[in-house]
This record gives structure tokens, C-alpha cells and sequence, in this order.
């Protein structure tokens, strides 16, 4: 982009007249959706001339967070950052203070990761099929660790438990790395990871990772199966990742974000602090974005239901 259409684009207006902007991370510091929001604000900032600054809301799910941003008024001043855990609380929930959908606005796509099935490495297993086997050997005696009830964590996990045929506690914490420690040092025994948190411990004898979650292999961790091809035919989840607003936003605002976002999807500095994290890039218009949370919507009720996850 040149310099005339970066000065453009600075001075598209806002709605409002806060210069800072907040984007608000549904759960603890360390996790999937924090890492990422840090990986963007500072050069988001720049292209949007604003100051960008990233805020740790955490709680039950991320319904937390998702309800403050749902609830705050729709100038393009507090973003959310959100993955699949979003569509997810949707139908995990009996009753909330927010729609999924209608209480926001789709504002710019970020990237999918997939997830990784992490076990204590104490576990007698070696694999999806071994470790199903040894599960069903031991009905309700081991457990899993989340990053929170209702948070994807906990939903890939319970829906692999109930595809599996298998029973374990869950044990939901506040964010991914947290679980993870958990699993590493024997409280748990699994975690269904984001390559995110998994990539850093490959190499780790106090954790096994036995598959990824995707329908492909993941070309970060190539050398790990699917789950599917490991044990558990029909298994697969995976999370998008972007940037949600109150419903109402207007269009230029929307616009003005979406067109940042999407430049930052072609910056070398950008992409290779993705790829680090195990973020697959994918730059989408509103529309685009809107259209993909609508089918995630649906696909995750299938999900939940399959899973069995329900509060009351």
C-alpha cells in the first residue's frame, strides 16, 4: 500500500471520538486468541491511526468478554477477538446475555488453527487407538484439562470423548497453557490444544501429542496423523479466528478494519509471526466472514449436541 492510501485509510472517521482502541481477549493472558491479538494490535494501530491495545476479560467460557463487547456502543472502539469458542457458547449455554450472531458484526477474518491431542507422557499409550482402548479399560478414572467450560478447548475434547465412546472428567481452567502445565505435570491427563500451545512442547518427554484435529495434517506439525487416521474415523474440529464488533458498526468503520486486517495478511513481519504460532492465514471481506459464522454457527450446534455439553 502507498503512502496516499495509508494516510486515507488513517483518517477514515470513526463513530466515536475515544482514540483508542480495545480488543478485548475472552481469556487469560498466554492463550490462543491472546497470542494472536498481541501479534496485531501494534501495527493494526498504525494503519488505522489509532492506538490499539489488547484487554484480558476472562470467565465462564468467554461469555464474559463476549457480553461486555455485545453490550458497548458500535463506534469501532472495542473490538473482540474470537474463535470457534464462540459459536460454540451459543448452544453449550441454556441462557445468555448476548446472541452469537445477532449481537455482533463480522469485522475482518484472521486465520483457522487446528489442535493438538496432548497427553501426560506417563500414559501406557502411543496412540488415538491405544489410548481410546486404554480409556475404555478405565471408564471415568482419567480426565482432560480445558481452557474453560464452553471454550473450544473443552468442546473438541468432549466431542472426541463422545465420538470415542469413552468417559472422562473434565477439568476446565482459565486458559490453555495453564491446562497444559496441568497435563505436563500429571494433574491431567489430556488437553486438546491449539498448535498455538502444543507447538512449543513437541519435543517435551513430560507430554505425548498422538494427532491432530483437522481433516488434513497440519503443515506445521506434519509429521503428527490426524486423529481421524489415527483411531477415530469421523473425527475432526478445527477454529477460525478474526475480529468481532457490537451489531450495528457501520460500514466504513467496518470497512476501514477489514481492509487493515487484510493488508496485514500480506506482511512478511505478520505472516511469519502467524506461522510461529500455527496460524494459517486467510483474509476475508465482512460479508465473507459473516457468511463463515453463520455455517459455523450451525456446524457447532451438530457438535455440541454430538458432544453432549449443556449449562443449565
Amino acid at each position: 500500500m502507498n503512502a496516499a492510501s495509508l494516510l486515507a485509510l488513517a483518517f477514515l472517521p470513526f463513530a466515536g471520538e475515544a482514540q483508542t482502541v480495545r480488543i478485548v481477549v475472552p481469556f487469560a493472558a498466554g492463550g490462543v486468541q491472546d497470542i494472536l491479538a498481541r501479534s496485531i494490535n501494534q501495527e493494526l494501530g498504525a494503519r488505522i491511526g489509532r492506538t490499539v491495545i489488547v484487554e484480558n476479560r476472562t470467565g465462564a467460557g468467554g461469555t464474559i468478554a463476549n457480553a461486555s463487547v455485545a453490550k458497548s456502543a458500535p463506534d469501532g472502539t472495542t473490538l473482540l477477538l474470537a474463535a470457534a469458542s464462540h459459536t460454540i457458547t451459543g448452544h453449550v449455554y441454556a441462557k445468555l446475555p448476548y446472541h452469537p450472531l445477532k449481537d455482533f458484526t463480522a469485522v475482518a477474518h484472521i486465520g483457522n488453527v487446528d489442535y493438538v491431542l496432548m497427553i501426560n507422557g506417563e500414559l501406557p499409550v502411543k496412540s488415538v487407538q491405544e489410548l481410546i482402548a486404554f480409556l475404555k479399560r478405565n471408564p471415568g478414572k482419567y480426565n482432560f484439562a480445558s481452557a474453560g467450560t464452553g471454550s473450544a478447548t473443552h468442546l473438541s475434547m468432549a466431542y472426541f470423548s463422545n465420538l470415542a465412546g469413552v468417559e472422562m472428567v473434565h477439568i476446565p481452567f482459565k486458559a490453555t497453557n495453564e491446562a497444559i502445565q496441568e497435563v505436563m505435570v500429571g494433574r491431567a491427563h489430556a488437553v486438546m490444544a491449539s498448535t498455538i500451545g502444543a507447538l512449543p512442547f513437541a519435543r517435551d518427554s513430560r507430554v505425548k501429542m498422538l494427532g491432530v484435529s483437522g481433516a488434513k495434517r497440519s503443515k506445521f506439525a506434519p509429521e503428527l496423523p490426524t486423529i481421524a487416521e489415527s483411531g477415530l474415523a469421523g473425527y475432526e474440529f478445527d477454529s477460525w479466528m478474526g475480529l468481532l464488533g457490537p451489531a450495528g458498526m457501520p460500514r466504513a468503520t467496518v470497512e476501514q478494519i477489514n481492509t487493515a486486517v487484510n493488508e496485514l495478511l500480506k506482511d512478511p513481519v505478520i505472516l511469519d509471526r502467524l506461522a510461529k504460532q500455527g496460524v494459517e492465514p486467510r483474509a476475508m471481506s465482512p460479508e465473507a466472514f459473516t457468511r463463515l459464522l453463520q455455517d459455523d454457527f450451525a456446524r457447532m450446534e451438530r457438535v455440541v449436541k454430538a458432544a453432549g455439553a449443556r449449562i443449565e
